[in-house]
């Protein structure tokens, strides 16, 4: 059996794993540290460690002001992580009004729309339209899975870019995406 920390080491090791991947939730963090979510949540308000959707925003207002071809609002889900002209890292939290009513399967379009926005926000080009999109749905997404798009240039030709996207749920890879995005 593990030790138990005291109150003092876990709030140190909370936070520094909080500043590792601020996008850990609080039943992880629970997991890890062996303790109730009460008290995670505890130690989260003695620190003054907001809750994982105030996290996630902070960090995506940080990579807003770096898109230079489409308006920050314009991207579908929040943009956690971005270096332009490489990769890029987006979240969607999908809810049942995204979904159809039937099956409370995730319409095909939001997850394009995520993919495409990351994509355009990844090139580093003022303008751009979307050339060519060859895409693959693997995996149908129910209504409350979250949604991670990576993106990644991996080519550029004049003023065409080569973007992946690859969007998983969980571990598994529910869509993917190869994209030529044309710089006008």
């Amino acid at each position: 059996m593990k030790k138990r920390l005291s109150k003092k080491e876990r709030q140190e090791n909370l936070k520094k794993r909080l500043k590792e991947d601020p996008f850990l939730t609080d039943e992880e963090l629970m997991e890890i540290f062996g303790v109730s979510i009460q008290t995670i949540r505890l130690d989260r308000l003695e620190l003054g460690i907001p809750e994982l959707r105030e996290r996630i925003k902070n960090v995506a207002e940080m990579n807003y002001s770096k898109v230079k071809s489409i308006g920050g609002t314009e991207i579908v889900g929040e943009l956690v992580d971005l270096n332009l002209g490489e990769n890029g890292i987006s979240i969607l939290e999908t809810t049942e009004e995204m979904a159809f009513k039937k099956t409370n399967i995730i319409r095909g379009h939001h997850i394009f729309a995520q993919a495409e926005s990351i994509a355009m926000a990844v090139i580093d080009a003022n303008v751009a339209v979307t050339g060519v999109a060859n895409i693959k749905y693997k995996t149908p997404v129910k209504a409350g899975q979250k949604l991670v798009a990576k993106a990644e240039v991996v080519r550029q030709r004049t003023n065409k870019y080569f973007v992946h996207v690859f969007i998983y749920a969980g571990q598994e890879q529910v869509f993917r995406g190869k994209f030529i995005l044309v710089s006008v």
